[in-house]
């Protein structure tokens, strides 16, 4: 017998909005001037495509136009509107996949989410995201910002871009920053579960232990299979049982 996928319900806007209520100000007491930094970055040249040195002057003598740093590649060209309504139903179709508490299919669906959302239908947007994935691998969080914070700049719209530079902010130390950007992620996909599991980590190494076990208890709802916020809920659960008696 053949089951039909339900798509999962969105988070509703209140929900993400309360959990960010508070973090205004707790964000900013721990940024610092670090919050303003994101803007302050300097965005690094990208050469998408390295050119033929000319052995000679052009033909018509006059001098050749540089080359845009973000000019693209011919292809792929940007998805359409249709395909982008396509890959929305195939991402409620896989939220619903990854929803069942049961079976192993929720793997392949977690695979198949994050590829989509790594797409930005851009090649050169894809450039400056591997740079910046690939600076942070390096451990050089100076180098990814300025890679992701052209990303976000150019692609204000692509998730990933934000998500990544959160994490480039974390790792920078830099929590205030961190939190706006996932602020960011959540206002463009609601149901990014990896968003909800940093916003949780983060939270509680704030103190904020209340809201931090809201966001890991929303990002399981979406992503139940997560061991890391599971085991998170146990232990802020055990926390706050102590301190509520």
């Amino acid at each position: 017998m053949v089951s039909m996928l339900l798509p999962v319900p969105h988070f509703h806007h209140a929900v993400t909005a309360a959990l960010f209520l508070g973090l205004a100000g707790a964000g900013a007491c721990h940024a610092g001037p670090a919050a303003a930094q994101a803007e302050m970055i300097p965005a690094p040249a990208i050469p998408v495509q390295d050119e033929a040195p000319q052995e000679g002057p052009p033909e018509d003598g006059g001098d050749a136009a540089p080359e845009s740093p973000l000019s693209e590649p011919a292809a792929p060209s940007e998805p359409t509107a249709e395909a982008r309504l396509r890959e929305r139903e195939d991402l409620d179709l896989l939220f619903a996949e990854l929803a069942q508490p049961g079976g192993e299919t929720w793997a392949r669906a977690e695979t198949d989410i994050l590829r989509i959302w790594s797409r930005s239908g851009s090649a050169a947007m894809d450039l400056l995201y591997k740079r910046g994935e690939a600076a942070l691998d390096a451990g050089d969080t100076v180098t990814a910002l300025g890679h992701l914070t052209a990303l976000t700049d150019h692609a204000p719209d692509f998730a990933a871009g934000w998500y990544l530079r959160s994490v480039a902010f974390y790792l920078d130390g830099d929590l205030g920053p961190a939190i706006a950007d996932l602020g960011e992620v959540l206002r463009l996909e609601l149901r990014h579960f990896g968003a909800l599991t940093q916003l949780g980590t983060m939270l509680e190494e704030l103190g904020d232990d209340r809201n931090a076990l809201e966001a890991f208890r929303q990002s399981l709802k979406i992503h139940p299979h997560q061991q890391e916020a599971q085991d998170a809920v146990r232990r802020l659960e055990q926390k706050l049982q102590g301190t509520d008696a």
